[in-house]
């Protein structure tokens, strides 16, 4: 890098520094963890385990952000030191472009995270795949999509748990429930839901032939037990069958699997995972609250269809990103335009860049 533009850098990066310290009342944050911390040492505190693990996971999420304000703090502090030295030693250039490019990281993830200011947003995110119309194309293109949210999952450092998961009838997969839980899940993966459309030559195709695929992605808050959500038993059809575990791995030979049909709205949760058909039941009823929950939520917003996806909306037309791997490479949302020619990183979950562009997005005013 030339000096000018190491200082036409500098410059910029200043300038961004200030725009992302400039989103946020330190003051008011340090105040308001004080304010928590003391709370949590009262002597009473845990009489109220549910209140009480609510303001600790809440004291959490305002820590970690003052840590990474300082963090980013720290880190142009430095910059500017070695952006002094520079013009007397020019081996600090190498780690003047190091530290910008660390900067630039901090600044982009913070930023977009104090966008997070719904009240959901810090909420745990579950998350259902449905494939569209075409078999067995379409299935395996929805177990490719449950394979990437794993992945970037395991980037952030999620925790998954895999609640349904229903075979295709060759390869892929005819449905999935799962959650992610971690600071901002759905807060983050909100971005993801939509259809979400495939081109490739089809590896079940002997002509070789190109085919289009559709999958839909509902993402839905883990509602917690301070939301009240309100259900008649009668409006309830229950049904137990026997557990299979994906790629058809037995992990129970009892009837302990749920299925839970809310009459009024249609709405079905499939549950799974665990051996007790209680416990199935349990997290079943959970995910229908949360479903309920934020169905009440889009009337309000009239926009309730986008939650509602069904077959014959998961097709061409509706798509929210296209992944297209022939004739070309490039993976492009349709609400940001954001794009990129990386198709395999995408799709082992480096998605950060359409989900930082859809917040971002939602900010300025878009829909």
């Amino acid at each position: 890098m030339q000096n000018s533009e190491i200082k036409m850098e500098f410059k910029e990066l200043t300038k961004l520094y200030q725009e992302v310290v400039s989103m946020i009342d330190l003051k008011s944050l340090d105040n308001e963890i004080k304010k928590l911390d003391q709370i949590t040492c009262d002597q009473d505190f845990w009489s109220d385990s549910q209140k009480a693990q609510k303001i600790v996971k809440e004291l959490k999420i305002l820590q970690n952000k003052q840590d990474g304000m300082k963090s980013l703090k720290d880190l142009y502090e430095e910059l500017q030191i070695v952006y002094e030295f520079i013009t007397q030693d020019e081996d600090m250039i190498d780690e003047f472009i190091l530290l910008s490019k660390k900067l630039k990281n901090k600044a982009n993830k913070l930023s977009v995270e104090l966008l997070l200011v719904d009240e959901n947003d810090k909420l745990n995110a579950i998350i259902e795949i449905h494939p569209g119309a075409g078999g067995t194309e379409s299935q395996d293109w929805a177990e490719m999509l449950f394979r990437m949210y794993k992945r970037y999952g395991e980037t952030e450092d999620y925790e998954f748990e895999l609640l349904d998961y229903q075979n295709g009838e060759e390869a892929g997969l005819k449905s999935v429930t799962f959650t992610l839980r971690g600071e901002h899940a759905y807060g983050y993966l909100k971005a993801e839901n939509g259809v979400h459309r495939l081109v490739r030559i089809s590896p079940f195709d002997s002509g070789g032939r190109r085919h289009t695929s559709f999958a839909g992605v509902i993402v839905i808050p883990e509602i917690d037990d301070s939301i009240d959500v309100e259900i008649n038993e009668k409006d309830l059809k229950i049904d137990t069958f026997r557990s299979s575990g994906a790629g058809g791995q037995s992990v129970n030979t009892t009837d302990s699997a749920v299925r839970i049909t809310h009459l009024p709205t249609k709405l079905v949760v499939n549950v799974q995972n665990e051996r007790s058909q209680f416990k199935n039941r349990d997290k079943a009823m959970k995910i229908l609250k949360a479903k309920l929950y934020q169905l009440e939520l889009e009337k309000k917003k009239e926009e309730i269809s986008s939650y509602r996806l069904n077959s014959s909306l998961i097709s061409f037309g509706s798509q929210i990103r296209s992944y297209v791997m022939h004739p070309y490479s490039m993976v492009k949302d349709h609400r940001t335009n954001i794009e990129t020619s990386q198709v395999n990183k995408v799709l082992d979950g480096d998605i950060t860049m359409f989900i930082y562009g859809y917040l971002k997005m939602l900010v300025r005013g878009g829909k």
